[in-house]
């Protein structure tokens, strides 16, 4: 495993480095990501959430030891080096289990943590900041450190009885942005304060040693906090460094630790250069990627719509919206909006639901009719230009080939090189 503590230390020591996580399931995000780690000679973090990768399997349909196969084999293919992949663990919890008793949620959460340990993965989020069906609404903070602590026991037996030793590093926290970003507008955001902070470190550290976890605290590397970014559907809550002072100046007192910036999605390229310089040196990007797969998949419809007869077409456009309608439990409940704007929400929504739907047969297989026709059919440039001008700049100056996937990944990597050149090329 890449050593992610030393460059969280370098982080701690005034150099602009960072490392970002990617968090899809998406063979085309993955292979952007490592083609963009393969190009800069840097690590790649790769996240799955729990309810993307579990023990039953998830939406994707994959265990934590299918998973890591999964992206092994997409390395492989682009020439990526597996040593040189970080597999995370997100949110790592009861998230799934909600509805469940707390007692029921958590013998869960610890099977789930149990997996994705034995499997390999090396970077694990615990998350217990959820309440469940017994809980109280507002969780007590001294509740989800000992809940914290207890998985962090699973996931230190396990790895011993599996690999001899725990190189595990944990991140931890209390106040955790619900994965995917906000389900309701937002207008503002409070930060959270130094004196959350320090109580938050406290009250994990004395669950942790109550347990005999001394050593795996010192790998605890991560703390999640609001550092004042968030989206909603249709907007986007800016980073402001001067706000976040305090919390950069205190965690510089506390060994070993960084921040986890989670929701950094959709931010300027320069806020990700000033949260990387605030010491919140792990930031996680999951539905900007997607959304930029579906803008980049849209756009090539697009130009299908221009060059195919309609009996040939793809129409991944109104597949996806069917597929949608059809089976709403993704997407229903986190777009409270009229019917008239219900179709905006779907395609368009900076939260991406739409993300859940890919691996949809009826859908993979017109991603692949879009693909196929555009890859025998050819685009003309002036159609690129259209819907793809970014990317055909990059074909007009012999960087980027007009091949459909090629064009794909190229949009996918717009979003990664921005993150990159925060983390690795300040």
């Amino acid at each position: 495993m890449i050593d992610i503590q030393s460059v969280l230390h370098a982080n701690r020591n005034g150099e602009n480095k960072g490392i970002y996580a990617i968090c899809s399931a998406h063979p085309l995000v993955i292979e952007a990501a490592l083609e963009q780690g393969k190009q800069d000679g840097t690590p790649v973090l790769i996240e799955a959430t729990a309810n993307q990768v579990n023990q039953f399997g998830g939406y994707t349909g994959m265990l934590p030891k299918d998973f890591l196969a999964f992206i092994g084999a997409i390395a492989d293919k682009v020439g990526f080096d597996r040593s040189n992949i970080i597999a995370g663990g997100d949110h790592l919890g009861p998230v799934c289990w909600v509805n469940e008793t707390a007692e029921e949620a958590m013998i869960k959460a610890r099977t789930l943590i149990a997996t994705y340990v034995a499997a390999g993965f090396k970077k694990i989020h615990l998350d217990t900041s959820m309440s469940c069906a017994d809980d109280p609404d507002c969780l007590p903070d001294e509740v989800v450190a000992t809940r914290a602590a207890e998985l962090c026991l699973v996931a230190e037996t396990v790895a011993k009885e599996t690999f001899g030793h725990s190189d595990l590093v944990y991140v931890v926290g209390t106040e955790v942005p619900p994965p995917g970003g906000a389900a309701e507008e937002i207008e503002s955001l409070e930060l959270t304060s130094v004196a959350r902070v320090k109580q938050t470190l406290a009250l994990h550290n004395s669950a942790f040693e109550a347990l005999g976890l001394v050593d795996a605290w010192q790998r605890v590397i991560g703390l999640v906090v609001q550092p004042g970014v968030e989206f909603d559907h249709t907007s986007i809550i800016d980073y402001q460094s001067e706000k976040a002072l305090s919390l950069k100046e205190y965690i510089t007192t506390i060994p070993n630790i960084v921040y986890e910036a989670h929701s950094s999605d959709y931010q300027n390229e320069s806020a990700y250069i000033e949260l990387i310089q605030d010491h919140f040196a792990i930031l996680k990007v999951g539905p900007q990627l997607t959304l930029a797969l579906r803008e980049a998949l849209f756009a090539l419809s697009y130009i299908e719509d221009e060059l195919i007869p309609v009996e040939n077409r793809s129409h991944l456009r109104t597949v996806c919206e069917q597929e949608m309608l059809e089976s709403p439990k993704n997407w229903q409940r986190f777009y409270p909006v009229p019917a008239s704007k219900g179709t905006l929400y779907r395609r368009y929504s900076y939260s991406d639901r739409i993300r859940y739907y890919w691996n949809q047969p009826r859908i993979q297989a017109a991603v692949s009719q879009l693909l196929e026709n555009l890859s025998h059919e050819g685009i003309p440039l002036p159609l690129i230009s259209q819907f793809l001008p970014e990317q055909y700049k990059a074909v007009r100056t012999n960087t980027l080939t007009a091949r459909p996937e090629e064009l794909v990944k190229a949009k996918i990597k717009q979003v990664t090189e921005a993150y990159a050149s925060a983390c690795w090329k300040q």
